[in-house]
């Protein structure tokens, strides 16, 4: 009997040959697993992976990032726009290139979004010890930076010995492929093991499926389910990220349309459904319309899909008030489906909603319901007309104009990018999505800086869509270096950038807490201390145009019109550079939010804040 066949490679040449040989399949459709990798070569890294990137070039594709936070974030905009089903690898050197991943994969965990990390380590021998950038630690010789990664991480392993490997690639393609476990997956290679070499058995590097499954739901679950929805009279779907992870946009769309129950959406959600379809209520919670909150406050069932009810949707807790309210809780994550002591279907979105059509038949509610819904969503309607109108073409854009002026020129296959700042609360009340990927936000982490990365990976992994990155000047300032990889790669992302001196989102805040907008202007110290003395005297527009951007400015409405009609057109990456007026009547939230406020204060403004914020935190309930 002859022995199995062998390959003699080194560990990181044989970690390329496995990961380009990953694939998962859903519904009969597949997808390569690790599309591509990105990196920056240090000493922990350049040898080992970098050499077996070199050799395998054409199997791995390969990408270079400035910033290692920025290419998680690249990696993570890649995965979500094609729904979990590819991801990415992201290969940093030891040192502060490993501890610069610890905030991506954070992002990457709480959203449940799939991305391989794979940083360098020390030597697994000792050898040289301690070398450059090693953290020795007292009494846990084999701890190194990279163990900052463990709680951020689905999945973690140091590969000591190159057959460790073996098992721990396996379990960790296992874990970015279980669509209620997946988040960032870290495999940390010490610079020696990458580097050595060892016989691998030929079948380690043979193409391997990983099927996505659907899982149906539990018979009896569904019975209860339908047992409440039948009961209910105010009837309310929360839409979350889950929804477009399974491609359930149909499935859903299908039960409402039977059913007539209104859906609002998460950050993650909105476009579950497309604006326009009658049923579609918009965002919920803080940053929600009138219309889902108004009818959140009122319904007597809240049926989450692919939610997990982050703080902003529940209003953090003071949302769903009406006494007898219940919940029902769709989620592939057992986890999240108990939240709000709900009744559960541990299922596949997009399984779970045909199902519950399925048996619903002729159940619908309530004609005097439907009407009053629709009304609702006609008035708001009218908000968001008015927030987006510009009366005078020559006058200074709100920042709400500026959106209304991108609603004009987007087509429904456009994807538009955010995470962090004042945007998110206009776009979530706003933004009329038209199709289930054009709206995206990151706002599990509300990571500023993601933005621009991300748009670079969604540009990667839907070539010859518009791309659009809105970021305010805070933003742009935390992360603008993949504008540089844009370039490099010739990825035409549309940069929207919004000048408005500062932090606008925590300076509101801040003044609503008692803390008097401290700290939150980018304008001159004055005497006082203060920074509320002129605007700083810093082009942000140069700045892009000095990392490779074609920029167009505009000071006007009609301006940045045609701006962003010829930016949109672009083959290479464009920024539209605009400064705004502040708003003449700023939405105000439609739900509250806890943000504890000083107790006990000499100051004014925070003895007032105190006093509305015991008031609006006695409608805190425990749903029970």
């Amino acid at each position: 009997m002859s022995a199995a066949a062998t390959r003699r490679l080194t560990t990181a040449q044989a970690l390329v040959r496995f990961l380009a040989a990953q694939y998962t399949e859903r519904d009969g459709v597949r997808h390569r697993l690790i599309a591509g990798t990105w990196g920056i070569f240090g000493h922990g890294n350049v040898a080992g992976l970098g050499q077996a990137l070199v050799e395998y070039r054409e199997a791995m594709p390969y990408h270079q990032g400035r910033s290692e936070q920025a290419m998680v974030h690249a990696a993570v905009g890649h995965a979500r726009q094609l729904g979990r089903l590819s991801a990415q690898a992201v290969t940093t050197s030891i040192g502060p290139g490993a501890t610069n991943l610890v905030t991506g994969a954070a992002l990457a965990t709480i959203n449940r979004l799939p991305v391989l990390l794979l940083p360098g380590d020390y030597f697994a021998s000792h050898a040289a010890d301690p070398l450059l950038q090693q953290l020795e630690h007292p009494v846990e010789a084999d701890v190194s930076v990279n163990d900052a990664l463990r709680p951020v991480s689905r999945y973690f392993d140091r590969i000591n010995r190159p057959e460790a490997l073996l098992a721990s690639a396996l379990k960790a393609m296992r874990v970015l492929t279980d669509q209620a476990e997946t988040g960032a997956v870290t495999l940390a290679l010490p610079q020696d093991v990458q580097a050595e070499a060892y016989d691998w058995p030929e079948e380690f590097f043979a193409d391997r499926i990983w099927r996505v499954r659907r899982p149906a739901p539990d018979p009896a679950e569904l019975a209860d389910a339908v047992q409440l929805i039948r009961s209910a009279a105010r009837p309310l779907i929360v839409a979350g990220g889950g929804v477009h992870h399974s491609e359930a946009e149909d499935a859903l769309r299908t039960l409402v349309d039977a059913t007539g129950i209104p859906v609002a959406s998460t950050q993650a959600g909105k476009g579950a459904l497309r604006h326009d379809h009658p049923a579609d209520l918009g965002g919920i919670g803080h940053t929600g319309t009138a219309v889902s909150d108004e009818l959140a406050r009122t319904a007597d069932l809240v049926i989450g899909v692919g939610t997990r009810y982050s703080d902003f949707t529940t209003a953090s807790g003071t949302l769903f008030q009406r006494p007898d309210v219940r919940f029902l809780n769709l989620n592939i994550t057992a986890f999240d489906a108990h939240k709000l002591a709900a009744g559960t279907l541990v299922c596949d979105a997009r399984a779970g909603l045909t199902a519950l059509a399925e048996a619903l038949p002729g159940h619908r509610v309530d004609a005097a319901y439907e009407t009053e819904y629709r009304a609702g969503k006609a008035r708001w309607e009218k908000t968001v007309e008015a927030a987006f109108r510009a009366d005078d073409d020559g006058a200074v854009p709100t920042q709400t104009q500026v959106l209304g002026a991108l609603d004009a020129v987007v087509g429904d296959e456009d994807v538009v990018i955010n995470a962090a700042g004042s945007l998110p609360g206009d776009l979530h009340k706003l933004w009329r999505a038209r199709s289930p990927r054009q709206y995206h936000l990151e706002y599990g982490y509300s990571c500023m800086g993601y933005e621009i990365p991300a748009a670079l990976g969604v540009q990667q992994a839907a070539p010859g869509t518009p791309v659009w990155a809105l970021v305010g000047d805070g933003t742009y300032l935390m992360n603008p270096t993949e504008i540089v990889t844009a370039v490099q790669e010739n990825l035409p992302v549309k940069l929207v950038l919004v000048q408005n001196h500062g932090y606008a989102s925590i300076g509101g805040l801040s003044e609503s807490v008692g803390a008097e907008r401290f700290g939150t202007d980018y304008r001159h110290r004055v005497a006082d201390g203060s920074f509320t003395g002129a605007p700083l005297p810093v082009d942000l527009a140069a700045n892009a145009a000095s990392l490779g951007m074609d920029v167009l400015r505009a000071k006007t409405v009609r301006e940045l019109r045609e701006a962003l009609t010829t930016a949109r057109a672009a083959t290479r990456p464009t920024c539209v550079y605009v400064e705004t007026a502040p708003p003449s009547a700023a939405l105000p939230a439609e739900a509250w939010w806890d943000v504890p406020v000083a107790e006990v204060s000499a100051r004014e403004p925070a003895t007032d804040a105190r006093k509305s914020y015991e008031r609006a935190v006695a409608d805190r309930r425990h749903h029970l």
